[in-house]
């Protein structure tokens, strides 16, 4: 509650910069401004303000709320004898200043009985700037349990929750299937929170279901989440 009220404020003294340099800024643009080049030079705002008035508003919905992270981890896996293993992965890896992002994962269990790799390109269909967005899901996936394996294509959508702007913290839900409509359909569903103990680390937890005609599974996932 603390977090999103000091965001809501930014993003009003933000505006209300923004309204304000709609009124003097024109004035003083056209103003012969008495200043040594070197510093228009070594300040690109101030050489952004000067040129065109930017709108902050516009800036700040379009600014990702949440990063880029690079994921390593220990995993449990129930569901096989509670074995132990390991999580690797990368959430997010934005495309230029696009909506599309891709991600992926590797899972293994130390005795062998578990292994799941694969990865997503996702879309999000809101502004990025946005606390709540939506991203279908396309890509690839291969999860191997014992004497079962299966792969193919992965078909989901994906939901974010972000209560912070700076990636201090969010939640993400998944829902996908891996060959969706065929005989070897498997539906994953993911629960992912994260919350930030640096600037650059987090602390996370994942929570995953994978349900199949032939079994069902599950995994629990504790990593330390890197923000470049």
């Amino acid at each position: 509650m603390q977090i999103m009220f000091k965001l809501s404020c930014c993003s009003v003294n933000a505006i209300a910069l923004a309204l304000l340099w709609g009124a003097i800024g024109p004035v003083w643009a056209e103003t012969e401004l008495d200043l040594d080049p070197k510093i228009r030079q070594e300040s690109p705002v101030l050489e952004r303000w000067l040129e065109k008035i930017p709108d902050i508003a516009e800036d700040i919905r379009n600014d990702p709320s949440f990063r880029t992270r690079i994921r390593l981890g220990y995993a449990q896996f129930p569901s096989s004898d509670n074995s132990s293993g390991v999580i690797l992965g990368v959430e997010d890896v934005f495309f230029g200043q696009t909506s599309l992002t891709l991600s992926g994962d590797y899972q293994t269990a130390f005795n062998g009985n578990r292994t799941a790799i694969g990865a997503n390109l996702q879309y999000y269909l809101l502004p990025l700037g946005d606390y709540v967005n939506l991203a279908p899901m396309v890509g690839y996936r291969y999860i191997q349990t014992g004497n079962y394996s299966t792969d193919g294509l992965n078909l989901g959508l994906k939901l974010k929750l972000a209560l912070s702007r700076t990636g201090a913290a969010d939640i993400t839900v998944s829902q996908s299937f891996i060959s969706p409509g065929g005989a070897n359909e498997v539906g994953l569903t993911t629960l992912s929170v994260g919350y930030a103990i640096t600037s650059n680390l987090r602390l996370a937890a994942d929570i995953q279901a994978q349900n199949s005609r032939a079994r069902k599974d599950s995994s629990l996932g504790i990593l330390l989440e890197w923000l470049p």
